[in-house]
């Protein structure tokens, strides 16, 4: 690359942070980019503004809006980490002739990886039974203390796409049934990995030993698990979900466990994110929660930034940008 040709402008939330490129990143971005923070541009506006042709969007940060929109004049692409894109306005984004990328071949396998952990965790009882091996107060070991079966269960996937068949092939590894519903049959996948197609949500809900969401979020799949799945799902089953909170009836789902109608869940995703400290869910033996880190390795955040920086080329060159996203 001309090291005296200007680099194209890319915007970001902050170096570092919560929110922020990973510090190990920024070296990587530089060789192609002149990054550009929020607060920057907040401060110089009139000069950097029409510096910036792409926006680096980590952790759902900077957050995009008309107002932001409006002031970048030269912007082309947005590029957001991970599969997901429910907290991007597609439609209102395309109407500034932006486009919006992507990273959905980047996180299959690590949520894939944690879909199974959650539901070895949640069946085997791993959480109690890790304070009854640390207990100050464990003086033996009750030889009757058991957890769930997994080998020989049904698993049903709610949502047989990239990352639900990752699972499906985790899951026959470990000789479980598996049963699936998608919006279209996807009769490759199904022979691959020995699984049967449910046409119908409450058929998959009627007979799952585990239950796996694993769809995106959209007006169709808001709350899509409720009052009434739960009522048709078994007493003795476990809800996974590492979709997105707001696939679930979250008030649903608190009832459904005190009132015994499944007997656990495992979630990767609620709404909001982290929940009240006060909240239910948090106070439930029978409820296992991780902070949202299905794509959180050093190896999938590492993929996810290298394909972030590959749309933005590609938008930036003038080719097709690699992992568009449209309405």
């Amino acid at each position: 690359m001309n090291k005296d040709k200007e680099l194209p402008g890319v915007l970001v939330e902050e170096i570092g942070g919560p929110d922020g490129v990973m510090k190990e990143h920024v070296d990587f971005l530089k060789e192609h980019f002149t990054l550009i923070t929020m607060q920057e541009l907040k401060e110089n506006k009139e000069k950097l503004a029409d510096k910036i042709v792409c926006i680096f969007n980590w952790a759902n940060k900077p957050n995009v809006d008309s107002t932001l929109l409006k002031c970048l004049p030269r912007l082309k692409v947005i590029a957001s980490a991970g599969a997901g894109v429910d907290h991007l306005d597609i439609k209102m984004i395309s109407s500034y002739g932006v486009k919006v990328a992507n990273t959905p071949l980047a996180v299959t396998n690590s949520t894939a990886d944690l879909a199974m952990t959650l539901l070895l965790v949640s069946a085997r009882n791993f959480l109690e039974a890790h304070q009854i091996a640390v207990s100050p107060n464990t003086e033996r070991i009750d030889g009757n203390w058991v957890g769930g079966d997994i080998t020989g269960m049904t698993l049903g996937i709610v949502g047989l796409g990239r990352i639900g068949f990752k699972i499906a092939q985790r899951a026959k590894a470990f000789e479980m049934k598996i049963l699936y519903h998608n919006r279209h049959r996807r009769l490759e996948e199904e022979k691959s990995v020995g699984a049967t197609y449910c046409a119908r949500l409450d058929d998959l809900l009627q007979q799952s030993d585990y239950v796996m969401l694993v769809v995106n979020l959209s007006p169709e799949t808001k709350k899509m698990i409720g009052k009434h799945e739960f009522h048709v799902m078994k007493p003795t089953a476990t809800l996974i979900n590492v979709s997105r909170g707001l696939v679930v009836d979250q008030d649903a789902l608190v009832e459904a466990l005190q009132t015994c109608q499944i007997k656990a869940a495992a979630l990767d995703v609620t709404y909001p994110e982290p929940l009240p400290r006060d909240h239910p869910l948090l106070k439930m033996s029978n409820v296992v929660l991780a902070p949202h880190m299905g794509t959180a390795t050093h190896g999938t955040l590492q993929l996810m930034m290298e394909e972030m920086v590959q749309s933005m080329m590609d938008a930036v060159n003038g080719l097709p940008v690699s992992n568009e996203v449209t309405e």
